[in-house]
């Protein structure tokens, strides 16, 4: 039986970066909100024993994709408790809308759709926390989509307690670049030392973004972005980009701003969400025998 499942976009409605750690990682503060916007799995499990991925990703071997790996892990772990046969495989082919190194977390929401979702498929009964272990050694952003709830995250994002920002519209935009997070996490200009506050001090104040200042010297297209939104609302970067969010109060009110948007401009429109679309589609979903 095929199945299909949202792998819903993320925005970091703010991001500081409190710290450097010995490890090189990075201590931080940011707030996650998902979109009702992403890419779409489907998955069609099998007794092959097998992962299969339909749709490869050009100059990626599949051992290396997300997707492949957080299904190879999710067999491991049901499988050392004994709760999932040898022969269960699958076949996975994902939709992709999100750009890759667009800030949105496209790969990292793959990877915890396809936990959560073959764990319901193959009935592994492994509880949430387990799910959010094997999602942390796949990407520090997994164990929020694999919880479904908007978050506060500290750590290098690990750290996560429930949150219930606003749910504004957003105008999402890409500027037709890729940024890759190592190269903005290693520039020397990059903001370390924003001091740690409380969430309830962090949403009174206005919201920022420590990686935008770096991003944008770096990246003349994404500049040119920001400068453009901030024109006609309150616009900042998500994640360490490439893409850019202005918020709006209403759907009709961002959908005007984007009918203006330069033809190298790449956009949608979207509603933020403080429960994603994959929680919803889970607990609207039997499990399957």
């Amino acid at each position: 039986m095929m199945t299909t499942w949202p792998a819903p976009a993320k925005l970091n409605l703010f991001l500081y970066i409190t710290g450097r750690r010995s490890d090189g990682y990075h201590n931080l503060q940011t707030l996650f909100q998902f979109l009702d916007y992403g890419d779409t799995l489907h998955i069609q499990p099998d007794q092959s024993g097998l992962i299969t991925l339909l749709t490869p990703v050009e100059g990626v071997p599949d051992a290396q994709n997300l997707i492949v790996r957080a299904a190879e892990q999710l067999k491991q772990a049901a499988q050392n408790k004994h709760s999932l046969s040898l022969n269960a495989g699958a076949q996975i082919s994902v939709e992709k809308k999100l750009p890759m190194g667009g800030g949105l977390g496209g790969g990292s929401s793959n990877a915890a759709t396809v936990l959560v979702a073959l764990n319901n498929i193959w009935q592994c009964g492994l509880t949430v926390d387990e799910l959010a272990q094997i999602g942390l050694h796949l990407g520090a952003d997994v164990p929020v989509f694999v919880r479904g709830f908007a978050a506060f995250a500290e750590g290098v994002g690990e750290q996560l307690q429930p949150a219930a920002p606003e749910e504004k519209w957003y105008l999402v935009a890409h500027p037709g670049v890729s940024v890759g997070t190592p190269e903005v996490f290693n520039d020397p200009a990059l903001i370390r030392n924003t001091p740690v506050r409380d969430l309830t001090t962090l949403l009174q104040a206005p919201f920022s973004n420590d990686c935008e200042s770096v991003v944008r010297k770096r990246f003349r297209e994404v500049d040119e972005l920001v400068s453009w939104l901030l024109e006609y609302a309150p616009s900042r970067l998500t994640g360490t980009g490439a893409c850019v969010f202005a918020e709006f109060d209403t759907e009709s009110a961002a959908r005007q701003v984007l009918e203006l948007a330069p033809n190298w401009v790449r956009g949608f429109v979207a509603r933020g969400v403080n429960v994603s679309p994959l929680q919803r589609t889970l607990s609207g979903r039997p499990a399957i025998a």
